[in-house]
C-alpha cells in the first residue's frame, strides 16, 4: 500500500467510525426519548416524531440542496469531505434503522430518568462529531448554510450556527414536550464540550512561560530533576527596558507544582504564566 492511499485510510477510516457513533447515540438515546438535536438532524428528528419518516432518509434528502449549493458557491475541494461525511453517516443511520429493526439494538428509553439519558447522549454525540471534525470531515448539514451566509453575508460563523440551530430547537416546542426541549439543552452542551475535548486532544499538559533573570539556571533544574526540555528567549522589558530572558516549557499536570516550587527556590522574583497545553505532541509526551 502506497503512503497516500495508507494516509487516506487514516483520515477516512475514524470519520466513519465517528459518524458510526453519532448515529448510534441518536438511536439508542435521542430517538427512544424524543430529544432533539440542532442542525439538519434536528429537522430530521422533527420529521419522524411528526410523520414517523427514517432519519437517514430525511438527512439525506435535506443535505442534497445544501451539498450542491455549497458545491456551486464555496468550490468543491471545500466539499468533498463534507460529501463524504454526509456519506458516511447516512449509511451509519441506515444501518443503525435495520438494527434496531432486528432487535440487534434496544434503544434505551429511560421514562421518567431523562437525566441519564441526555447525558449519555451528549457524551456520544459529541465523541462522534469529535472524530468526524478532528480528521478534518463534516456530517454536512447546516455548517454548509452557515458557511454561505458567511460568505455572503461576512455574519460569524459561531453565531450562524447557533442562531440556526436555536431556531430548529425553539421549533421542537410545537411538535416536543418542553421538558424533552431542556433535557436537549443538556445534551447540546454536553456535547459541545466533548466535541473540544475530543478535537484539542485528550492530553492536556501545563504550559508554563517564565519571565526571569535566572532562565539558565531555571532550564537545568528542570531539565534535571524533571526531565523535560526548556526554550529561553531572549526579551526586554516594555517598560523597564531591562534584558530578560523568558523560558518556555511545557509538563504534565501532575509536574505543575513541582515546576512551581523549582521557580519559587531559584528565582522568587520571576513572573510566570500558567495555561493548559492540548494536544502536546513530541518527545516526552505523543508522538506525532
Amino acid at each position: 500500500m502506497s503512503r497516500r492511499a495508507a494516509g487516506g485510510l487514516r483520515v477516512l477510516i475514524p470519520v466513519a467510525a465517528g459518524t458510526a457513533i453519532y448515529a448510534f447515540g441518536l438511536h439508542y438515546f435521542v430517538l427512544p426519548n424524543t430529544l432533539m438535536e440542532g442542525g439538519v438532524t434536528g429537522v430530521g428528528l422533527l420529521l419522524y416524531y411528526i410523520f414517523g419518516l427514517p432519519l437517514s432518509f430525511t438527512t439525506l434528502l435535506l443535505n442534497v440542496p445544501l451539498f450542491l449549493a455549497g458545491w456551486r458557491l464555496l468550490g468543491w475541494k471545500s466539499m468533498t469531505m463534507t460529501l463524504y461525511g454526509t456519506l458516511c453517516l447516512t449509511c451509519s443511520l441506515w444501518l443503525m434503522e435495520r438494527a434496531v429493526d432486528a432487535r440487534l439494538i434496544v434503544p434505551l428509553a429511560s421514562g421518567r430518568d431523562l437525566i441519564l439519558a441526555a447525558l449519555y447522549a451528549g457524551v456520544t454525540l459529541g465523541a462522534g462529531l469529535g472524530i468526524v471534525f478532528r480528521f478534518g470531515a463534516t456530517t454536512g448539514g447546516m455548517d454548509i448554510a452557515a458557511r454561505i451566509l458567511v460568505r455572503k453575508y461576512g455574519w460569524s460563523m459561531g453565531r450562524t450556527i447557533l442562531g440556526i440551530d436555536a431556531a430548529i430547537i425553539g421549533s421542537s416546542l410545537f411538535f416536543v414536550p418542553v421538558e424533552r426541549v431542556l433535557y436537549t439543552l443538556v445534551v447540546v452542551f454536553i456535547a459541545a464540550r466533548v466535541i473540544d475535548f475530543v478535537q484539542e486532544g485528550a492530553y492536556v499538559g501545563k504550559a508554563f512561560t517564565i519571565v526571569t533573570d535566572k532562565g539558565q539556571a531555571i532550564a537545568d533544574a528542570v531539565t534535571r530533576k524533571l526531565d523535560r526540555s526548556v526554550t529561553i528567549l531572549q526579551a526586554t522589558g516594555g517598560y523597564s527596558g531591562a534584558s530578560k530572558q523568558v523560558v518556555y516549557c511545557i509538563v504534565g499536570r501532575s509536574e505543575a507544582r513541582a515546576l512551581r516550587e523549582i521557580v519559587h527556590e531559584i528565582d522568587p522574583k520571576a513572573f510566570f504564566a500558567i495555561s493548559d497545553a492540548h494536544d502536546v505532541v513530541g518527545e516526552g509526551f505523543r508522538e506525532r
